[in-house]
């Protein structure tokens, strides 16, 4: 009989053919693009998009927020010192809008004001008149030692402003910073009416050369010094107004390092300058061109810092 007996398996062999041919065509079809789609990958297609550890890309985040987000190495690295940099300079502009002079710090690289300074402090300032106290002279917005006294107006442990000035008024020489003691008027035998007997000794005006004054302006002397800056030292003649360069306000101890220790690398080839004669011991007046002498000679980094790095200035006390 052609029939298919009762207890025969059913004759399944169409349906496993359809089946078949159903998984082969699933399988074709699988490996088709959609319509209107290349069947390329973008690697194939335009090469690999450039991708980060976090998977963000330029096309896809845009520069700036790719920057910003980015974990790759080299990017993590350049933004951590445009950081660094940002917050400096922020910092910076800060220190300036209080000073108002730039650089607002500077280095002291001498003992000559020591205990009071020491070599390596870092030292704030601020110009002229700003912070100004009592007892100020001729619209200087400086204090003296001798009004400060009086007033009870007091810098860095004594009496009266400490200054940064130009010697002689000359930007090319590396400023000076010491306190001034007195203020003297053109004309003035301030040798005779204003100076400390036991600084000046027995000397008298026809024996010192910055007397009678010149200019207005005022007397200063380091607070380790024996002599004053116009007498003894020789490191300048009475210091008219217009070579104050700021006053300073207070101390930073060792910082100041950093800075001197940048000059001696560079071994002043950056800006040479003269170096200032400032001799503690001297006690005899050196005459006007003993005392030119003194600041020819050895070359220094003037203190101009441009940028933050060098922000800090270089003075000597």
């Amino acid at each position: 009989m052609s029939g298919s007996n009762p207890g025969d398996p059913p004759d399944d062999s169409g349906d496993r053919g359809e089946y078949t041919r159903d998984r082969q065509g699933r399988s074709a079809d699988d490996n088709r693009s959609p319509p209107g789609e290349s069947s390329d990958t973008p690697e194939t297609a335009a090469g690999p998009t450039p991708t980060t550890r976090n998977g963000m890309t330029i096309e896809d985040d845009g520069v700036v927020r790719w920057f910003l987000k980015s974990e790759d190495g080299t990017v993590v690295m350049v933004r951590d010192i445009l950081g660094s940099v940002a917050i400096v300079a922020v910092i910076g502009l800060i220190l300036f809008s209080i000073s108002g002079i730039w650089p607002p710090l500077v280095a002291v690289e001498s003992g000559s004001m020591e205990p009071n300074m020491q070599e390596g402090d870092l030292i704030f300032v601020v110009d002229d008149d700003r912070f100004v106290g009592d007892g100020s002279v001729d619209n200087t917005g400086v204090v003296p030692l001798e009004q400060g006294a009086e007033s009870g107006h007091e810098k860095f442990n004594s009496a009266g402003d400490v200054i940064i000035f130009q010697p002689n008024g000359n930007p090319a020489e590396t400023p000076v910073i010491h306190r001034a003691h007195f203020w003297v008027e053109e004309g003035e035998n301030w040798v005779d009416t204003k100076a400390d007997e036991e600084i000046i000794g027995d000397a008298t005006c026809d024996e010192v050369y910055t007397c009678p004054a010149k200019h207005d302006g005022f007397i200063t002397k380091g607070d380790n010094n024996d002599g004053y800056d116009q007498y003894g030292n020789g490191i300048s003649d009475v210091v008219r107004p217009d070579w104050v360069t700021g006053k300073a306000m207070f101390r930073i101890p060792w910082l100041g390092h950093v800075r001197l220790a940048f000059d001696s690398i560079l071994g002043g080839t950056v800006a040479p300058s003269p170096v200032i004669y400032d001799d503690p011991a001297a006690s005899i007046d050196p005459g006007p061109s003993a005392a030119h002498a003194g600041l020819a000679g050895a070359t220094g980094i003037a203190g101009t810092g441009a940028g933050v790095a060098v922000a800090i200035g270089r003075r000597r006390t």
